[in-house]
């Protein structure tokens, strides 16, 4: 049966001319957008009852339903979806507890808010596309509809072994008991038998410390990680031993940014170049024996004068040289944790124009957005990833064997 609509084109350009809006509230297209709807609607029950007669199945109208749609860019109105006798109509353009005739505008709201606008701005760009008023709140309930998948995603199985992973540590402010406090959030980000970046999991504790990191640990080794080949993490003390309890086999590198930075904090100014480069000499060293003997002479000419620093590089010897044991492909890759620290400038990017989070959650929320925009980038393996892969294999004979069906 074909559904006559009620529609007369020349009034409507008459009302148009006159000054009438044709979206937003009240505009001229809310009322044809409806007939449109509901001839849809009544076509989609049409078929789906002649398919069940067809089928054998007695069935017929039932009356209809009635709703309000809301949020669209040609305002609100009133629905009125047909029903079936058998219960068994599901309406496909407008679903049955969809209130808005897509989801075009949530989508919206997620984008710009994972792009980290603020609540504000959101609101103030829907109005301008949309002519309809969201108000804060309900971008924020929208927004936490995301909850529920962060959840999931900091529950979610992982492999189980990951060739590289760094560990490393973002502070934001978050209220909790009336007052603001710093809050570490220790990010995890692994490099898999693919040669891709994935973000392993988000953990939040008032301090960075060995023995929360530990805790970390526990979860990704209870999650599916059982074996880690390389560790690149900052200088935190009792960083390596915590890792080395729950993953004893894993070779665990301290990033030598990090070392050089704390380094030159103790350096006088006017030493700084000349120490930079002696320094240079030994963390650039082509082997571990080179990178020693270079230590040494570091240490015979500036030991006296900066005793903290050169203890510092001789008391965390083992961990900063790891990295000499191996070819160019591989060290490039771990002997620093910059990898990381480009996430967390992502991070910072999103984060600058909210200062503080009123709790965990919105800011968990917010930074799942911004992993899952990174994602879309990580598409491809890290540079020379087969080759760094085959020399793996044999730095770490055996461990790789299940993964490559060797």
């Amino acid at each position: 049966m074909e559904e006559q609509l009620d529609f007369d084109f020349n009034e409507i350009l008459k009302e148009y001319r006159n000054g009438k809006r044709l979206t937003g509230k009240d505009g001229l297209l809310a009322p044809l957008i409806k007939q449109l709807t509901e001839a849809a609607l009544e076509a989609e029950v049409e078929s789906h009852i002649a398919n069940d007669v067809l089928n054998g199945n007695r069935n017929r109208r039932n009356g209809v339903n009635k709703k309000t749609i809301k949020g669209t860019s040609d305002g609100s109105f009133e629905l009125e979806t047909p029903r079936d006798r058998n219960g068994s109509f599901e309406p496909q353009i407008v679903k049955k507890h969809q209130t808005t005739i897509s989801d075009e505008i949530e989508e919206k709201i997620l984008s710009m808010y994972g792009l980290g606008m603020s609540y504000k701005d959101i609101s103030s760009h829907i109005e301008d596309i949309y002519q309809v008023s969201i108000s804060s709140a309900t971008i924020s309930a929208v927004t936490d509809k995301i909850i529920e998948q962060v959840k999931q995603w900091q529950a979610r199985p992982l492999e189980s072994i990951y060739p590289f992973v760094w560990l490393d540590a973002i502070h934001y402010k978050i209220k909790e008991g009336g007052k603001y406090i710093s809050k570490a959030v220790y990010t995890i980000l692994g490099v898999g038998i693919d040669g891709k970046k994935e973000i392993l999991g988000l953990y939040l504790s008032e301090n960075e410390g060995a023995n929360f990191w530990l805790s970390v640990l526990t979860d990704l080794n209870n999650r599916g990680l059982k074996d880690i080949l390389i560790a690149s993490v900052d200088g935190l003390k009792g960083f390596p031993e915590a890792i080395k309890t729950i993953f004893p086999r894993t070779e665990v590198q301290l990033c030598i940014i990090h070392q050089i930075r704390n380094s030159m904090r103790y350096v006088a100014s006017k030493n700084h170049k000349e120490f930079m480069k002696d320094l240079k000499l030994v963390y650039q060293a082509s082997t571990k024996e080179l990178a020693e003997d270079e230590l040494l002479k570091l240490d015979e000419k500036w030991g006296q004068k900066y005793p903290i620093v050169i203890g510092s590089w001789k008391s965390k010897w083992e961990n900063l040289s790891v990295y000499f044991k191996y070819p160019p492909e591989i060290r490039k890759v771990i002997y620093t944790t910059n990898i990381i620290e480009s996430v967390h400038r992502q991070f910072r990017k999103l984060t600058k124009t909210k200062g503080a989070f009123p709790n965990e959650n919105s800011l968990l929320k917010l930074l799942y957005m911004g992993i899952k925009n990174a994602e879309k980038k990580w598409t491809m393996p890290v540079q020379n990833w087969n080759l760094t892969l085959s020399q793996l294999a044999i730095f770490f004979e055996g461990r790789l064997d299940n993964e490559l069906k060797i």
